[in-house]
């Protein structure tokens, strides 16, 4: 079992009506409301940190040579780059 800490939270009194109504609603805990908020804007706020650190790592020249290369399948329909003349070979399936 995870462990626990006792955190004294002061919210303005708006907003912990809404956290009151919400959680009610809900069927929830006060605590458990907040506490999965925080833990739903730490979650967003590291994805973000993540893509931003992968970003600063990638190698756009070899992502450009990879896009560039020649041969395999054309894309599926609805795949399609926008504005590509080239359309995909439609896969159409025989049930007979």
């Amino acid at each position: 079992m995870t462990e626990t800490m006792t955190y004294p939270l002061r919210l303005p009194r708006s907003l912990k009506r809404a956290v009151e109504r919400q959680s009610k609603e809900d069927r929830t805990s006060m605590n458990q409301f907040v506490a999965t908020a925080v833990a739903e804007k730490l979650s967003a706020l590291q994805t973000a940190e993540f893509f931003a650190d992968r970003k600063a790592r990638a190698d756009f020249k070899a992502f450009d040579k990879l896009m560039k290369r020649r041969g395999g399948k054309p894309p599926r329909t609805g795949d399609e780059m926008p504005g590509s003349k080239a359309k995909a070979s439609r896969h159409v399936r025989d049930n007979s």
